[in-house]
């Protein structure tokens, strides 16, 4: 038994407290960290107070444990809730999101079986495939006549389903009359969803300008015309904007005249040595390799302006043909940028179309 100090005599018992720390008493060592938790009760032991001589025994702050033990617990959810989310809206976002079409597309005149879900999206439809397979189809649709029938209904199977080519061999045609294909395009491509698509064609039948709109469904890189195509009407012709008159400018204009015949009379002949005494230095400039021959400059048109000007020229070409025959002549207008070296003669800098409306000079 422990017997304190006496309180009566003012004498001290020889047998002190245990939790007395004597002068030569060791002095306790914190607890290692060895993997246990730094929050539990007597983990961070205290050094004694060198005034008193006594340790702190945890009791007075044993509180700020169960706070600290909840902020951490806290931070280590929020991060591996973070972490969970990350990987799952990560792995929503890489992988495609089907998507399918109207139902209108379900009711395709070829078996569901035949052509199964595609496996790309939309983006990636066979645009170029469809496109020159829509070309191939119209070359035989848009010519038919009694007498070539039956070789029309053959051609027309290799592009149809065998259930369509089957009920409808002709594909809407009733045997009669004629029609004759004079000249064919890609105008466009309306991509619908994942396997279908409309390819609209340019072309010229009868001589006359129209549109044909191709139904086409594609799989599994396989192609085909999935249904009759429809006759639609040709672009529209619009009205070009007026041009405001400029101001010509009559010294360069005379000028070029004297300049532009022996210009294009090389460009005709395609002479690289002739051209290159016209054209701006370190310009290379391809002539028409004597496809044509120079006749004359039916109008010019030069506008005002600094040493660098933007002209239209209106050149007449005569054509090559048979000995005897009758020299054929063909008008054509050019825009051309020229420059001047300050010393009179104007230097060739570009040579293209113009956009210039026919009989707006």
């Amino acid at each position: 038994m422990v017997r304190g100090p006496n309180p009566g005599n003012g004498e001290r018992s020889s047998v002190h407290y245990l939790g007395s720390a004597g002068p030569g008493s060791p002095r306790r060592r914190p607890r290692a960290l060895d993997g246990g938790d730094p929050l539990a009760p007597g983990a961070l032991a205290l050094e004694p107070d060198p005034r008193t001589g006594e340790g702190w025994s945890g009791a007075g702050g044993r509180w700020l444990l169960w706070p600290l033990r909840v902020v951490l617990w806290a931070t280590l959810l929020v991060i591996a809730f973070r972490g969970v989310t990350a990987i799952v809206f990560d792995g929503n976002s890489a992988s495609p999101v089907a998507r399918t079409g109207p139902a209108s597309a379900k009711s395709a005149q070829f078996p569901a079986a035949q052509f199964p879900a595609a496996q790309f999206p939309v983006s990636q439809f066979p645009v170029s495939l469809a496109e020159a397979y829509a070309a191939a189809f119209g070359r035989v649709y848009l010519n038919f006549s009694p007498q070539t029938q039956g070789q029309r209904e053959q051609q027309l199977a290799a592009f149809l389903p065998a259930s369509v080519a089957a009920a409808n061999p002709d594909l809407g045609w009733n045997g009669t009359g004629q029609l004759s294909l004079q000249s064919e395009q890609v105008a466009g491509i309306a991509v619908q969803d994942l396997q279908h698509a409309v390819v609209t064609l340019l072309a010229s039948v009868n001589g006359q300008l129209m549109e044909l709109g191709v139904p086409v469904a594609a799989s599994g890189g396989g192609v085909v015309v999935s249904g009759e195509p429809a006759w639609l009407p040709a672009p529209a012709p619009i009205t070009l904007p007026s041009a405001a008159p400029g101001r010509s400018d009559p010294v360069a204009q005379s000028q070029l005249r004297n300049e532009l015949p022996l210009f294009f009379q090389a460009y005709a002949t395609g002479d690289s040595a002739a051209l290159s005494q016209f054209t701006v230095k370190g310009m290379s400039l391809t002539g028409l390799g004597g496809a044509v021959t120079f006749d004359s400059i039916a109008a010019l048109v030069v506008p005002s302006g600094g040493t660098a000007r933007q002209i239209s020229v209106t050149v007449i070409w005569q054509l090559a043909g048979q000995p005897g025959e009758d020299v054929s002549k063909l008008e054509m207008t050019y825009r051309m940028s020229v420059v001047d070296t300050q010393s009179g003669k104007w230097y060739v800098k570009e040579v293209s179309a113009s956009t210039e409306a026919v009989g707006g000079r």
